[in-house]
This record gives C-alpha cells, sequence and structure tokens, in this order.
C-alpha cells in the first residue's frame, strides 16, 4: 500500500498586501498564489518591484508598520500564519522557519563574536555553553569555513563576503527548519563562490531534509538549485512551474524575455544586450486589464480590457489571454 504524498510545507492562496502612501494605497501584491512542497525547493524570479521582499516578510509576519494585509492566507505546514498570536509566530522563527538575507553584514550583529550569535540561536536548548559551542563548528564545518573553533571568537568584520553568507546559511539552518527561506544570498558574491554556496545549500537541503524558497534575479542559479520556479511581474504571479518547463519553453511573454535577456544564454556576439522596453507600472494607480501590456510585443486589444486569471495550462500556471487562447 502506497503512502499518501506529503502536504506542502508551505501554501500561499491569493494574498494581497499594500502599503499607504501620500499618493494612495499602493498595492504591493495581488492574489499572490504559491506552494512550496515537502523537501522541495522553490525559486522566485522577477525583477526589482515585483513584490518578491514583501512576500517573504508576510511569510515571517515583519511587514512595514504602513503595510496593510488585504486578503489571503499564508499556511505553514496547515496553519495559518496569519492569524497567529505574535508568541507563537516568534516560537516558529528561527525554529522552524528560518531565513538567510541578502547582507550578512546587516543581517549578522557586528559588535557580537561569531560564537556568540551562533550560540544565541540555540536559546531554546537546555545544553552547556561546551554543547553549544561544538553544534556551532559542526554547522561551520559542514557550509566549508576552515578551523571554525578560531572562526567562533571572529567578528563579522573579520571575516570575507563569502565566509559571512557561510555564517549566515548556518546560522539559519542550525535548528535543522522545516522551511528556509533565502532572500537573494548570492547576489553580492563572485561568481565561483555562488556556485560553491549553492552546491553546498543543496546538500545541506538534502541532508536535513528541509524546503527552501529561494529568491533571486539570477535565472542561472535558479536552474541549477531549484525544483521549481514562480514568476512574478509587478505583484502578481505571471507564471509557475517546473524548472524544465519554465526554462525550456516558457509560455508567458514576460518569462520569454527574461530569459532573453540573461547573459548566460546569449550564443552570438554583440554590443547590444537584450532589454525589455519600458518600465514596470505605477503600483498606486494600476492600468486596467493586463498589468504586463504596455512592455508586451504580443498585446491586443483584449488586453487592455481583459485581466488575465492564473490557469492550469498542461501542469503549469500561466496568466495571459494569449497562452490561454493557443491552448
Amino acid at each position: 500500500m502506497s503512502s499518501l504524498p506529503a502536504l506542502p510545507v508551505l501554501e500561499v492562496d491569493r494574498l494581497s498586501v499594500s502599503y499607504r502612501t501620500e499618493r494612495g494605497d499602493l498595492k504591493a501584491l495581488r492574489n499572490v498564489s504559491l506552494q512550496v512542497p515537502h523537501r522541495g525547493i522553490v525559486g522566485i524570479v522577477g525583477e526589482s518591484g515585483c513584490g518578491k521582499s514583501t512576500l517573504i516578510s508576510a511569510m515571517i509576519r515583519l511587514l512595514a508598520p504602513n503595510a496593510q494585509l488585504i486578503s489571503g492566507e499564508i499556511r505553514f505546514r496547515g496553519e495559518n500564519l496569519l492569524s497567529l498570536a505574535p508568541e507563537s509566530m516568534r516560537a516558529l522563527r528561527g525554529d522552524e522557519l528560518a531565513m538567510v538575507f541578502q547582507d550578512p553584514m546587516t543581517s549578522l550583529n557586528p559588535v557580537l563574536s561569531i560564537g556568540r550569535q551562533m550560540r544565541d540561536i540555540q536559546y531554546r536548548l537546555k545544553e552547556s555553553k561546551a554543547d553549544k559551542n561544538a553544534r556551532s563548528m559542526r554547522m561551520l564545518e559542514k557550509v566549508g569555513i576552515p578551523d571554525p573553533q578560531a572562526r567562533l571568537r571572529d567578528f563579522p568584520h573579520q571575516l570575507s563576503g563569502g565566509m559571512r553568507q557561510r555564517v549566515a546559511i548556518a546560522m539559519a539552518l542550525m535548528m535543522k527548519p522545516s522551511l528556509l527561506i533565502a532572500d537573494e544570498p548570492t547576489t553580492a558574491l563572485d561568481a565561483t563562490l555562488e556556485v560553491q554556496i549553492i552546491h553546498q545549500l543543496k546538500a545541506l537541503q538534502a541532508e536535513i531534509g528541509c524546503s527552501i524558497l529561494f529568491i533571486s534575479h539570477h535565472l542561472g542559479v535558479i536552474a541549477e538549485l531549484c525544483d521549481h520556479v514562480v514568476v512574478m511581474y509587478a505583484g502578481e504571479v505571471v507564471e509557475a512551474g517546473s524548472v524544465r518547463e519554465i526554462f525550456h519553453s516558457p509560455s508567458h511573454p514576460y518569462t520569454r524575455m527574461l530569459l532573453a535577456c540573461d547573459p548566460g544564454g546569449i550564443t552570438e556576439r554583440t554590443k547590444v544586450l537584450p532589454i525589455i522596453r519600458g518600465f514596470l507600472p505605477d503600483l498606486v494607480d494600476l492600468p486596467a486589464g493586463c498589468v504586463y501590456r504596455d512592455r508586451c510585443d504580443m498585446a491586443t486589444d483584449a488586453c487592455a480590457k481583459q485581466k488575465p486569471e492564473l490557469k492550469d495550462l498542461d501542469g503549469r500556471n500561466v496568466a495571459c489571454l494569449l497562452t490561454a487562447e493557443s491552448s
């Protein structure tokens, strides 16, 4: 008798978030839905302003004071995070729900040693300082930091950018969380370090058995690390599917343009790199119809009148009128 498939670790269901501004409500997220499977790695990709940071801030309940949760749910192992009491949410952070931020220099405390900060992560464990230091050293070894005992005495400014990011990953995985959220953790690193950290992150994920939600601008990193991809544009999900589907046969015009603009995919010498023409729409005063139509080379009159819904098309989700008509 076969066992039932595990439920998704994270489910975002039609989430909408706005920010109160002097000009009016800035609609940062609108009806965003996605899932992170058990032991799966999901990548979120999109240009700046697509809503990635707002999405993860909502997940960990650390939104700005002027943010408004308009609608939707964020279910972590079946429990809606948005309805949890503050103390219950604090109990999840760092233990079951961990995060690696983009810049480790701002996420690590500059006046505390690495050892002190790694011990602080283990504050829920009733163990001695020596036991916590031993666990910290083992974790630093796993992320490839040499001489971990000496590194525990160091302060963040004494480490290179790559080593600081490894420390941040080690701290996030210290308590073996069910879900790790990684917010562009390799953006500030050179290509060689980026590849090393991606491989280590994938190996640690397999060892710990956690799920990962990975946010990045780098399509090559998404292709290397992730199983599934969610493409966001101007606060909406426009396409979602497996890495193979999205990278080999993208359906949404925006996804195709993102891939065309990736320098890694350019095969011929050129003096002019491809770009996506135009600008993101004004999220305070959104246009009617498709939010991408002003930048889309395939837009029709219908795109200005009808808003496309995210629909299941042959196993992937796409929000495009033209794709729906041709299927």
